[in-house]
């Protein structure tokens, strides 16, 4: 038996008092004014949006390298995550999801997120455009097959051919679709919501920008339920005055936290690698070599943590955009993400001023 004395953050309120811990699971929460110190206690992260982190990367399929990155998360107190992937060849796909099924069945992964390759020329940011192409149910559906539900989750931009019938493809199979890299008309991506996705990949970012006479996806996806948009929370892709404005027009059950981050984060500034195009950090931004582009981040989710609440969004709040809404979206909700009993022991704790401490998960302290 364990406990945990803090501050204990959980859905709408800031409790001080203590966690009981029994094995792998919450035992029971209590209230405790005199004795609970000045700990912050919150769920452990869950990062549906990340390429990699510590040096390692996701990207081209390395289970060893994805343990690394998985590892260098968890030690910012990441004790979910899924393992996203650029725009590749479908070889690249199909090995990938081979290689990291057991992983998923170990528990380092989650899952895995095919960020691309069925993305918008247009807004393909850091993606390789060499890799680009139109969404393909066959194709889906053969790397589903072989994923053994792996796949968790699809980014597809809604206006390509055949974008709709993929979408919907993705919802009966029990896999998230999400509306991202696109140059879609408001209407547009509207029409993807209606077909099933349910995700907006980082919000503002590799999208047509807001205009009076056409809104375009970010408007579609900031106003239409379910639809959850993720924030790149790092100061450098969303101002803090947009992303405090999506996370409140949205409210913390339809906004998430990522980091996108990708193997520079956590390390020096140089040169690096993403989808077979050259990455230069340079005082934490990570931008395309050939052209500039904002190529990934080095994010952490303790620091997009940080960073949501001096946005001037409350704590509960930004935890559940952090813990409680990616765990509901990916329907593990009744399995961790909040600090409830008979939920899984997925805890970390922070300083006051929310720096990580100690990270445990399933029970285990790191």
């Amino acid at each position: 038996m364990t406990r945990i004395s803090g501050r204990i953050v959980r859905p709408g309120a800031v409790v001080p008092g203590h966690v009981e811990v029994d094995g792998p699971a919450i035992l029971e929460v209590t209230g405790d004014e005199r004795h609970a110190g000045d700990d912050v206690i919150v769920p452990g992260f869950v990062d549906l949006h990340c390429h990699g982190g510590g040096g390692h990367s996701f990207t081209l399929g390395d289970p060893g390298a994805a343990r690394g990155a998985a590892a260098f998360h968890l030690g910012h107190g990441t004790t979910t995550m899924l393992a996203s992937l650029v725009s590749s060849p479908f070889e690249l796909m199909r090995d990938a999801v081979t290689a990291f099924r057991p992983l998923v069945e170990a528990g380092v992964l989650a899952g895995v997120h095919f960020e691309g390759p069925y993305l918008s020329g247009a807004r393909c940011g850091a993606q390789n455009p060499e890799f680009l192409r139109d969404p393909s149910v066959d194709e889906l559906g053969a790397l589903l097959k072989l994923a053994e539900g792996t796949v968790r989750m699809v980014t597809i931009a809604p206006e390509l051919p055949g974008a709709l019938e993929a979408i919907s493809f993705l919802r009966d199979q029990g896999v998230l679709a999400a509306v991202g890299h696109t140059d879609a008309a408001y209407e547009q991506a509207r029409a993807g919501i209606a077909a099933g996705a349910t995700v907006g990949t980082h919000l503002f970012n590799g999208m047509r920008p807001i205009h009076h006479r056409e809104p375009g996806p970010v408007v579609a996806l900031l106003d239409t339920p379910p639809a959850v948009c993720e924030l790149i929370a790092d100061n450098i892709h969303l101002h803090p005055g947009a992303l405090a404005f999506a996370a409140r027009a949205t409210g913390p059950d339809r906004s998430m936290l990522v980091t996108d981050a990708m193997d520079a984060a956590g390390m020096p500034d140089g040169e690096y690698e993403l989808g077979g195009q050259e990455v230069v950090v340079a005082d934490r931004v990570a931008r395309l070599a050939r052209n500039g582009s904002i190529a990934g981040s080095t994010l952490t989710m303790d620091a997009a943590l940080r960073n949501t609440v001096a946005a001037g969004i409350s704590l509960p709040d930004a935890v559940a955009m952090a813990s409680t809404t990616p765990a509901r979206l990916l329907g593990r909700g009744d399995e961790f993400g909040a600090i409830e009993a008979g939920l899984r022991a997925d805890l970390v704790v922070l300083s006051k001023d929310l720096e990580v401490k100690r990270v445990m998960r399933a029970g285990e302290w790191l």
